[in-house]
């Protein structure tokens, strides 16, 4: 084997080695985590392989909050954001790419300016407009400033204007009408944009944090994160193993998706080139 071959080999023992030491350097606080959630509360800071095993610090923590409602707000409250900037983002991104209108360039650079400006620079002025509309404390109020995204609309409009226009052309004479077309014709070729975008909306929704909890007052209205922090506070006392468990059970359906879908996963952030 020559030199050269030799230091190809190396390098890559040396890169799979680090590959392996940042990956368990990742996961350490979720072992952690899934340690203390399936031990009893005296194994917190004591590793000892013959340690009890126990599923009762997940009956605790379900018992000790209103998970069930936290979890029905959340689902609600990701899907109908979901449909939305499905519906609007596809609408926009669609006159933007195929349609000739005046202003229509200085309109869409609007839309750009938008992803320059923090979210949370805005909380004051949609708080303000919320208790003006009377929804504080309710679940459009958490999700009305988030039914259309300015990224969603950038990332489908160049994904729509990369599709040849002989498929719409084809599609006219069909006897599609617009509509047709952008259902029949760029929904389908955009199945991939639309996979990703859409788990990475789904998963800053299930994880917002700031916005709902100014927004919510009661547990009718609060999510999962909000309900977690405050199920997490002083002032109900900590005890790790319970906290872990609750946060184990409120992660735990992305956790789970990513580990079925994982390869739809990279495939479609590999087509978008979302990293």
């Amino acid at each position: 084997m020559s030199m050269v071959d030799n230091k190809g080999l190396a390098s890559e023992v040396v890169e799979t080695i680090a590959a392996w030491m940042l990956g368990l350097l990742w996961m350490l606080p979720l072992l952690f985590a899934i340690w203390t959630a399936i031990h009893p509360s005296a194994y917190v800071a004591k590793f000892d392989l013959l340690a009890p095993i126990t599923a009762q610090n997940f009956v605790t923590a379900w018992e000790a909050a209103p998970f069930a409602r936290y979890f029905l707000n959340t689902m609600l409250l990701v899907t109908g954001i979901l449909l939305a900037q499905f519906v609007l983002c596809t609408l926009a991104a669609f006159a933007f790419a195929r349609f000739e209108f005046k202003g229509r360039d200085t309109l869409f650079m609007l839309v750009l300016v938008q992803l320059m400006v923090a979210p949370d620079v805005l909380l004051l002025e949609n708080y303000i407009t919320i208790r003006q509309l009377g929804l504080v404390d309710t679940l459009p109020a958490i999700a009305l400033p988030y039914l259309a995204s300015a990224f969603g609309i950038f990332l489908l409009r160049q994904t729509f204007k990369a599709i040849p226009k002989d498929f719409e052309e084809a599609a006219r004479i069909e006897g599609c009408s617009t509509l047709g077309v952008l259902w029949r014709v760029y929904v389908p070729l955009g199945k991939p944009i639309y996979l990703a975008y859409g788990l990475v909306l789904v998963s800053f929704h299930w994880n917002n944090f700031l916005w709902p909890l100014i927004i919510t007052n009661s547990v009718t209205t609060r999510p999962l994160t909000v309900g977690l922090a405050i199920f997490a506070s002083v002032d109900q006392g900590i005890d790790w193993s319970i906290i872990c468990a609750a946060t184990l059970m409120t992660s735990g359906p992305l956790l789970i998706a990513f580990l079925l879908f994982q390869r739809q996963f990279v495939q479609s952030f590999m087509q978008t080139g979302i990293k």
